[in-house]
């Protein structure tokens, strides 16, 4: 895959994100040496480079991740919605 087409990837993730903001969304991140978060937020913002969301944690706390659209490419965060677990970018993990 070329830079040319994985830049467009990249941009397609973005008007995505940006369509579901505001949105709860549930989040699976491969944090590396076999760790895997997996939690619930809210994604609040998507920047030119990254997206941001409010997660909950242990005793009603609520923190902010923040995450790289190429982390989505890769494979190192997926995304699916709440209510149905279905992925959020189910065409990626078949390309």
């Amino acid at each position: 895959m070329d830079l040319a087409h994985q830049a467009k990837i990249v941009d397609r993730i973005r008007g995505t994100l940006i369509d579901h903001t505001g949105k709860r969304l549930r989040v699976k991140a491969n944090m590396g040496r076999s760790r895997i978060m997996e939690c619930e937020g809210i994604l609040t913002q998507a920047h030119p480079q990254l997206f941001i969301m409010e997660v909950e944690r242990k005793r009603g706390r609520v923190a902010r991740q923040s995450y790289q659209y190429v982390d989505i490419l890769t494979g190192t965060v997926e995304l699916m919605h709440c209510g149905s677990n279905e992925p959020l970018f189910a065409e990626l993990a078949e390309a």
